[in-house]
């Protein structure tokens, strides 16, 4: 019997925000504070936005208003809970099986009434094929989770 190592990332920190703010800057607010470096578009981004409901595109919107999907939105439990697919492949393009898309599951833990412990977990890297590394590593890497909750503490605090 063989057995699967765990690969998953995964990230904790925690925001001055009560629950409901959390989850509403995490989704509403993504494209105010997810890096604008950090695209696929062809043209350079001007936001990238998640539509609120199970079946919702996870995707990014450019300067010159083309959009590119990023995945789709499997779980959507405001102000608690959110799971999408991350269907970028390791050339960094959009690839339209979900089949083939790893997860991100972000949990919004209320621990008073302004603090919320917001967990992120990246799943199932195995299911981008030979990409797999190339996915992990750079959302595992310094400009990774790390750089991009760093944005998300920020603008939680900016509210």
């Amino acid at each position: 019997m063989t057995q699967q190592t765990d690969t998953s990332v995964r990230k904790t920190i925690t925001v001055a925000a009560g629950q409901a703010r959390a989850f509403e800057v995490y989704t509403a607010g993504f494209g105010s504070w997810w890096p604008k470096e950090h695209h696929i578009g062809d043209a350079d981004m001007a936001t990238c936005s998640f539509e609120p409901r199970v079946g919702g595109r996870w995707f990014e919107t450019g300067v010159d208003g083309s959009e590119c999907d990023w995945g789709r939105v499997l779980v959507w439990d405001p102000p608690h809970r959110l799971v999408h697919t991350w269907q970028l492949q390791g050339d960094w393009k959009y690839d339209g099986d979900p089949a083939k898309g790893s997860e991100i599951e972000i949990v919004f833990v209320a621990e008073g009434p302004n603090q919320t412990r917001v967990e992120l977990t990246h799943r199932h890297f195995e299911r981008h094929g030979d990409g797999a590394d190339s996915v992990r590593n750079g959302v595992s890497s310094p400009q990774g989770y790390d750089y991009c909750l760093a944005q998300y503490v920020a603008a939680v605090l900016v509210g």
